[in-house]
């Protein structure tokens, strides 16, 4: 990578690219509990940040920056979502589907997350998943640490019995 300050080259961005999309979109399928809009999302947050490759900030990390981006544009595309639903439910009744996860264990830990309230979820993912620091939780999420702190611990409380196998423990640290 280049300094702060120099626009990014489009090698460095393809490389960029290539080694962080799949983990991306990893760490965004847990927070939203739905693969296909995880993909989605990821890739619309690469895009933007192409758009504005030389002013992402290197300290931070240009992954912390597309995760908040495509967490963000997850966020809106559910109250979309929500009010379409909502108005064709009114109009016609039925439920929508929902895209099923790749595997047997994700799948699992994506139901136990999914009982997490939002905030919580996204703050487990990115202590638990992500590997980030208190402090970088916090600051991504913009809340104190000690609210982050608090947040795990429910989060670890709750999600006890639903990934009791030890097997899930080992894999993700709860």
């Amino acid at each position: 990578m280049t300094t702060i300050g120099e626009p990014m080259t489009v090698e460095e961005f393809e490389e960029f690219y290539m080694h962080s999309r799949q983990s991306l979109v990893g760490q965004l399928y847990l927070m939203t509990g739905d693969l296909h809009e995880a993909q989605d999302v990821v890739q619309e947050a690469f895009v933007r940040a192409w758009v504005r490759r030389g002013r992402l900030d290197r300290d931070a990390g240009p992954e912390a920056w597309i995760r908040t981006v495509a967490w963000r544009l997850a966020v809106s595309r559910w109250r979309r979502r929500g009010r379409s639903l909502d108005a064709w439910r009114r109009h016609a009744g039925g439920e929508a589907g929902s895209a099923a996860g790749p595997d047997p264990g994700t799948v699992a830990l994506v139901a136990a997350l999914r009982q997490l309230s939002e905030r919580q979820r996204r703050i487990a993912v990115l202590y638990y998943v992500c590997d980030l620091t208190v402090e970088q939780v916090a600051a991504e999420v913009g809340i104190a640490t000690g609210t982050v702190k608090a947040y795990l611990s429910r989060a670890r409380a709750a999600l006890a019995s639903p990934l009791s196998d030890a097997e899930f423990k080992e894999d993700y640290g709860v």
